[in-house]
């Protein structure tokens, strides 16, 4: 797993994290939970000093990779910004006890890639981007909706490791909504929808997560009808990028997803006055 890397400024720390190719270990959550009897030593991130939120002057805001779910969550609780509530809302939608809370990263859960990975819903519905840092030091970044590919999948390079993820300004003054399903009371999540409406141009956008392998982050410059939405869903989702598990068959969560954004939909435009 890497769930992230080398700070910025912090060059003499980049060939420790790179010898040997050894895992980088962020949480461990997923790590130590099942056999892994070809890793022989790992990287341990989680002392690193990395500032889990930082506040940019032009009111973004970038999250390490190794901001644990209850770090964010605390943050959460005092962060005055209309999109705040959403990130409870993530944090409560994963499957997990305390104890994971208090050890799990934001990094590692998307560099795990999977579906129902509730910061891969968070990140991706506020159209964040991910820094990505390469062995030589060299730096990208890319939407945390094009760095997850696939189920288990992300755009990750061979040695790469992902520092941190940024949520913009713009997304964070949006009024949100989410809507999750499960099969079970307590069960993963089956469909996770959240939507935002930006206060400025009035756009709406719609990230489908969970139901889906990958992120589907679906932007209109006004909001649709129940038609068009329908329609645009089905047009950008295809058959095979819906989910199938023992956590729901991909018609039951095509059928969540598309029901969950309507009320999305009627929730966001009603309260605009749409």
């Amino acid at each position: 797993m890497t769930p992230a890397g080398a700070p910025r400024g912090a060059a003499a720390t980049l060939p420790q994290l790179t010898l040997g190719g050894a895992p980088r270990l962020g949480g461990g959550t997923y790590l130590f939970s099942e056999p892994q009897p070809h890793i022989r030593r790992l990287v341990d991130l989680s002392r690193m000093g990395w500032e889990p939120p930082t506040r940019h002057p032009d009111g973004s805001l970038e999250i390490a990779a190794t901001c644990t779910i209850a770090r964010l969550s605390r943050f959460a609780a005092s962060y005055e910004a209309p999109a705040a509530p959403l990130f409870e809302q993530c944090c409560r939608a994963f499957l997990a006890s305390f104890k994971i809370w208090n050890m799990a990263t934001v990094g590692g859960n998307l560099c795990n890639g999977l579906p129902a990975g509730p910061m891969i819903s968070l990140t991706a519905a506020l159209d964040g981007r991910v820094l990505l840092r390469a062995q030589d030091g060299s730096l990208r970044r890319t939407r945390v909706a094009d760095f997850v590919t696939g189920a288990g999948r992300k755009d990750l390079a061979e040695g790469e490791l992902l520092r941190s993820v940024t949520l913009p300004a713009r997304s964070l003054v949006c009024r949100t909504a989410f809507r999750q399903v499960s099969l079970y009371g307590l069960g993963r999540s089956g469909a996770l929808v959240i939507g935002t409406l930006d206060p400025v141009d009035g756009s709406l956008a719609l990230t489908l997560t969970a139901a889906t392998v990958r992120p589907f982050r679906l932007w209109f410059p006004l909001p649709p009808d129940a038609g068009a939405l329908r329609d645009t869903v089905d047009n950008a989702v295809a058959a095979h990028d819906w989910f199938d598990d023992l956590h729901g068959l991909p018609a039951w969560r095509r059928h969540m997803a598309l029901r969950l954004a309507e009320e999305i939909r009627r929730e966001l435009t009603q309260e605009a006055g749409r």
